[in-house]
């Protein structure tokens, strides 16, 4: 078993997660009760599936308290154990419950996502949600069934940062939680947007740094920016950089990872 911080390019940033490479998946029982024992925002659990599928792992994410349908860093952990490991090479086709996701390793070291481009459909917040994110916005938007989260645009960078919501009183309003973002203040510091994420909905408060989110920053503002290719910094207290690139039907994230720990799991 090993803790990667993914979207970091130094350990102690990003967001950790939990690596668990296994033979085939035990009861869901066993691997929740893990998931809470590790106690980061995701753990994944994966195995190799026979050659000459349309997959070459499964792959599965639990938080300490549920499991989800889509999970980026905890995907872009799982690619970086297997190719700093030596047990795959190139890109990786993971089989998952939002179906088959790629994983590119590039010579950099980077690590390049081809997840789905999640929807943007207009919603309201309710004033309860409005009072208890802090914040007014500017627009909302859900992010369809894989998600399950509300997108909020505010007003600017200091908003977002500033917030403090009240997680018990946010869980209400959505099914994972509330993507709250904005523009760079200052693009020339390496992004062009800024985000927070949480998700009381599944058992987090607030997420370092939440790739699948992304599958729904990345077309938000490249239809607001004109552009096809951003990065979006989210602003937990941790910190990370998303590259992400609008594809149509199809958004891809880039980001590094580190390894921090490994381990044996003795249970």
């Amino acid at each position: 078993m090993r803790v990667v911080d993914a979207f970091a390019d130094r350990p102690f940033t990003g967001n950790p997660a939990g690596v668990v490479l296994l033979d085939a998946f035990p009861g869901d029982t066993w691997l929740q009760r893990v998931a809470a024992e590790v106690n980061h925002a995701e753990t994944a659990f994966a195995h190799r599936l026979p050659a000459g599928g349309t997959a070459d792992w499964a792959l599965r994410w639990f938080t300490p308290a549920t499991e989800v349908d889509l999970c980026g860093h905890a995907t872009l952990a799982t690619a970086h154990v297997l190719h700093t490991t030596g047990t795959a090479t190139g890109t990786v086709r993971f089989a998952t419950r939002a179906g088959v996701l790629l994983a590119t390793a590039h010579a950099d070291g980077s690590i390049t996502l081809d997840f789905p481009t999640a929807p943007l459909i207009p919603a309201a917040l309710p004033d309860q949600a409005v009072d208890a994110l802090g914040a007014e916005p500017l627009s909302v938007h859900d992010t369809g069934p894989h998600l399950g989260d509300l997108l909020v645009e505010l007003a600017d960078e200091k908003t977002v940062r500033a917030l403090a919501p009240d997680h018990r009183a946010l869980a209400r309003h959505s099914r994972r939680g509330v993507i709250a973002t904005a523009a760079a203040e200052d693009p020339s510091r390496g992004y062009d947007f800024v985000s927070r994420g949480f998700f009381p909905g599944v058992g987090i408060d607030e997420d370092p740094v939440t790739g699948s989110a992304h599958t729904a920053l990345a077309p938000f503002w490249s239809a607001r920016l004109g552009r096809d290719d951003l990065t979006g910094l989210q602003a937990s207290a941790r910190s990370g950089l998303v590259r992400t690139a609008v594809r149509g039907d199809r958004t891809l994230l880039t980001g590094n990872a580190v390894t921090v720990i490994e381990g044996d799991l003795l249970a």
